[in-house]
C-alpha cells in the first residue's frame, strides 16, 4: 500500500487501497504460505445452506473479546483467535465474510475523514486499520459511525490515539484461526471487493475550515485549542 501524502495536497482521486481482510489478507497469507509451505484450501463449493454463524453470534464474538481485552487492540485480536478456535472452520470462514462485509461497507470518503480529525491524520493504511479497529468496537458505533461519522464524538466514551484506532490484527484474526485448525491458508471467502475508491464525496483532509464543518463535534472534541 501506499501511504497517503498530508504534504502532497487533496488528492482527488485515491490510491488503490488493498483491504486487510479482502485482498491483503490474500496477499500476507500467500507470502506466509511461501515460507512456510501451507497450501490453500480449495475453493468453498456453491451451496444453498445457510451461514453457521449469524450476525448476531459475530457481534456477540465480537464484543465478548474486546470487553475481555479491557479494549487493547492487540489483546482483543489475540483473544478474538483463540475464541474462534473454539469454533469449526466454517464457523471461521463466517466469521471472516462478516468481518469483511462491513470492512468494505466502511469504505467512506466521509468516515476517512473522521479517521483523519480522530488521529491526526491518517493514510490509507491507517485507515485500512482503523476500519478494522471500528468494527472491533461493537455494533452500536459501528453503525452510528457509518451512519454519521461525526457521531463518533459521543459513541466514543474515550480515545487514546496512541492505543486506539488501530486494530490492524483484528483483520487477521480469522485467518489466523483458520490455519491453526486445518493447515491451510483460508479460502476465497467469495465476498464482493470494496469498490477502487471510497464511497461518496471526497472531503478536503488538509482544509481546515472544510473539516470542521463537516466534522463539528469531533474537531470541537478533538481538534480545538
Amino acid at each position: 500500500m501506499c501511504w497517503w501524502s498530508c504534504s502532497g495536497g487533496f488528492h482527488q482521486k485515491a490510491t488503490t487501497p488493498v483491504g486487510l481482510v479482502g485482498s491483503c489478507r490474500r496477499v500476507r497469507h500467500n507470502e506466509t504460505a511461501a515460507f512456510r509451505r501451507t497450501p490453500r484450501a480449495p475453493p468453498l463449493p456453491r451451496t444453498d445452506a445457510g451461514p453457521v454463524m449469524d450476525e448476531t453470534e459475530f457481534w456477540e464474538i465480537v464484543d465478548s473479546t474486546r470487553e475481555a481485552a479491557g479494549g487493547d487492540p492487540e489483546d482483543h485480536a489475540e483473544l478474538l483467535v483463540e475464541r474462534l478456535l473454539q469454533s469449526d472452520p466454517d464457523a471461521v470462514l463466517d466469521f471472516a465474510r462478516h468481518f469483511e462485509a462491513r470492512y468494505n461497507r466502511a469504505y467512506r470518503w466521509d468516515l476517512w475523514g473522521a479517521a483523519w480529525v480522530l488521529l491526526g491524520g491518517a493514510s490509507d493504511d491507517a485507515f485500512d486499520y482503523f476500519r478494522c479497529w471500528l468494527i472491533g468496537q461493537g455494533r452500536e458505533i459501528f453503525e452510528g459511525a457509518v451512519h454519521d461519522p461525526d457521531a463518533l464524538a459521543d459513541l466514543l466514551d474515550d480515545f487514546d490515539e496512541e492505543l486506539d484506532g488501530d486494530g490492524e490484527e483484528l483483520g487477521y484474526a480469522a485467518d489466523e484461526a483458520y490455519e491453526q485448525l486445518t493447515g491451510l491458508v483460508a479460502p476465497d471467502l467469495g465476498i464482493l471487493p470494496a469498490p477502487p475508491e471510497p464511497e461518496g464525496t471526497p472531503v478536503d483532509f488538509e482544509d481546515d475550515a472544510v473539516m470542521a464543518q463537516r466534522y463539528p463535534k469531533l474537531w470541537s472534541r478533538f481538534m480545538a485549542d
